[in-house]
């Protein structure tokens, strides 16, 4: 299950990439928000973030107008590894090298179309493993207050 979360202005790619979610027969939880009215996007980006860290949820898509607020407090939780992307590549990359569980997308600086091919991308891409698992392994450490060994 894919959880997904938005602020005020990213409603409408929220359900963009619903939409797309349902195409592909992927079950998704949507934590919010559900209107245009301003909000806090830190209630929204911790609920979501939240789910997939304790596994209710087995990844998550938060957004908002850059994608950066929402990545922010994505990565405040512990466990969770959220990358912000702009492109494909960086989604494709994103997964194949760092096993990030949580995607993070730009409403305002990010088309529809633009937005689906990085979701798909994301979504399609395995964790390569191998020498990615040490550096993940070592992010999760740092997480812990253990800074990497040279």
């Amino acid at each position: 299950m894919i959880a997904i979360a938005c602020d005020h202005s990213a409603l409408e790619l929220k359900k963009e990439i619903e939409k797309l979610l349902d195409d592909r027969g992927l079950a998704y939880k949507d934590f919010g928000t559900h209107t245009t009215d301003s909000c806090h996007y830190p209630i929204y980006g911790y609920r979501a973030a939240k789910a997939v860290a304790d596994g209710e949820c087995d990844r998550g898509i938060v957004i908002c107008g850059t994608g950066i607020g929402m990545s922010l407090v994505a990565n405040k939780v512990e466990g969770i590894r959220c990358a912000l992307c702009g492109d494909p590549y960086s989604a494709k990359m994103t997964r194949a090298h760092n096993d990030a569980n949580m995607l993070a997308l730009g409403a305002r600086v990010t088309g529809v179309e633009v937005a689906r091919m990085i979701v798909e991308m994301w979504l399609d891409t395995p964790f390569e493993g191998g020498r990615h698992q040490t550096r993940v392994d070592m992010i999760t450490e740092i997480e812990k207050g253990n800074g990497p060994e040279q």
